[in-house]
């Protein structure tokens, strides 16, 4: 066997192996959260005007088309006025700081507590806004929302009534989806985050686990922040960072599946890749700076063990790029050199199909917890599942630059992902302010890839070998969708 035949064989099954480990650990959080479920009870809302005060942050950077209805939003609480401050903790460099202006001088007027906050220096980003914020903050516990959130106005009743201990941190809410429908990617992000939520939080949270933070739609108290050390911007996801840090100093965070807290989901791929990148390479930092610290704790196995997990989760992105890079020259080997023999892919195609079919157990206990009926679960993990597959597996080189990114410490800003006011299909972005930059080269090799994995399945046919077609078709529909609609979206805007 040549150099080149070990190299890819080693590195298939590598990415497989690990993958499959990866699917393992998703496993035992469904498990866990199918065990446990019945026996979660989430507290009720806090009733009266004898309540907690709270602060309520709101981190903003140029967003004209959310702003007011944020503003609406925060003041419509059903809590005691005098029990509840609104810091606009506003970054903006727009025409957003005119219009929050005026809209928080409308909130005084009707005796809200709401304060307009400008930094001197947009130093640290998000994380430098909340902790600037948080040297004037009178509550001690703090709220905290994105500017596309829409929190219901029993929001703060029903998350305070969850610190039933002094040594719960956090209190996380479910996000929901005011534009799920909107199109077919919004669709599929709703898909992945509600499995998020129900599953990895849920799960997380009734195994005691580690969890974390989703930066938005949750309270914190106070000093925990401060007992943990603080937000600090040397990642791009400071609320993943502050989490562990948190919870290794003994604190403990709460999820609550009850409260839904609606959000705008991106509906342009610009948008989406933004948000994507972002997340991606701030896991890779937070794991980079915090998994040898978790291992050196007093921490339980099983604890460090899902940890790992949780803090190299978007290191899968790397493998899923790495199997579907070498399985094309896998089938011409597997034919072409090994003479097409039928058990030489047998378990390498038997490990994918495991790690398939936990996924789809993964999805399909999601809608059966968040779908009115079993008739609907169904119907939504069949219409979303596949397309959810084809559309991780195209961002898999853009996520993986961005990962290795974030473990090769390169510096890169934080860029915020633009909202839109976007609530049904008939509401467009295309002649919005903000745009979303130019076509990126990666744009040309993910189209490039959508070829290459066409290659495959005309291989499949060739060599009449259909084990491995719904992968390579996935791949294939993934890598084009994604560099096509970038390509697209991108100049629909600069058209506009």
């Amino acid at each position: 066997m040549q150099v080149f035949e070990y190299l890819v064989l080693s590195l298939y099954l590598l990415a497989l192996v690990l993958i499959v480990i990866y699917s393992f650990g998703q496993l035992h959080l469904v498990i866990t959260f199918l065990k446990h479920r019945r026996s979660y009870k989430a507290e009720p809302p806090l009733e009266g005007d004898d309540v907690p005060f709270v602060t309520i942050q709101l981190p903003i950077y140029n967003e004209l088309y959310v702003v007011e209805r944020l503003l609406e939003s925060m003041a419509s609480m059903d809590y005691p006025r005098d029990k509840f401050e609104i810091q606009l903790l506003d970054d903006s460099t727009d025409e957003t700081v005119e219009v929050a202006a005026k809209k928080i001088a409308e909130l005084k007027e009707r005796g809200i507590n709401a304060e307009h906050i400008r930094r001197p220096e947009r130093k640290g980003f998000k994380a430098g806004a909340l902790g600037y914020g948080l040297d004037f903050a009178k509550g001690d516990y703090v709220a905290i929302f994105d500017a596309d959130f829409l929190p219901r106005p029993n929001f703060l009743r029903g998350a305070m009534a969850n610190f039933t201990n002094d040594k719960i941190g956090v209190v996380q809410a479910r996000w929901e989806h005011i534009n799920k429908d909107y199109s077919l990617f919004t669709e599929a992000q709703a898909f992945h985050l509600d499995a998020h939520f129900t599953i990895e939080q849920f799960g997380r949270d009734l195994g005691g686990f580690y969890m974390n933070f989703n930066g938005t739609a949750g309270v914190w108290r106070k000093d925990c922040i401060v007992d943990a050390g603080g937000w600090a911007s040397d990642t791009l996801t400071e609320d993943l960072d502050l989490s562990y840090r948190a919870q290794l100093k003994g604190w403990k965070f709460k999820y609550v599946d009850e409260i839904g807290a609606p959000a705008e989901l991106p509906a342009e791929m610009g948008a989406i890749k933004s948000q994507q990148y972002r997340w991606m390479k701030g896991g890779a930092e937070v794991a980079r700076k915090m998994l040898f610290t978790l291992w050196q704790s007093k921490a339980s196995l099983s604890k460090k063990l899902h940890g790992t997990l949780h803090l190299l989760s978007s290191s899968v992105f790397i493998l899923v790029l790495l199997l579907g890079a070498t399985s094309v020259p896998l089938l011409y080997l597997k034919h072409e050199v090994f003479g097409g023999k039928v058990d030489f892919l047998l378990v390498p195609v038997t490990a994918l199909l495991c790690s398939f079919l936990i996924l789809a157990l993964f999805y399909i206990s999601t809608s059966m917890r968040r779908e009115a009926s079993p008739v609907e679960a169904i119907k939504r993990f069949l219409l979303n599942y596949i397309p959810y597959l084809s559309i991780s597996m195209g961002l898999s080189l853009h996520n993986t630059i961005a990962v290795v990114q974030g473990y090769s410490g390169k510096k890169t800003p934080f860029i915020r992902t633009p909202k839109f006011n976007l609530k049904k299909r008939s509401d467009s972005w295309k002649a919005v302010k903000y745009k979303t930059g130019k076509i990126s080269p990666s744009v040309f090799i993910e189209l490039i890839m959508a070829a290459y994995f066409l290659v495959g399945v005309f291989m499949c046919f060739r060599f009449e070998d259909y084990s491995i077609m719904p992968f390579m078709l996935m791949e294939m529909l993934g890598f084009g969708m994604v560099g096509f609609y970038t390509v697209r979206h991108t100049l629909m805007k600069q058209r506009a």
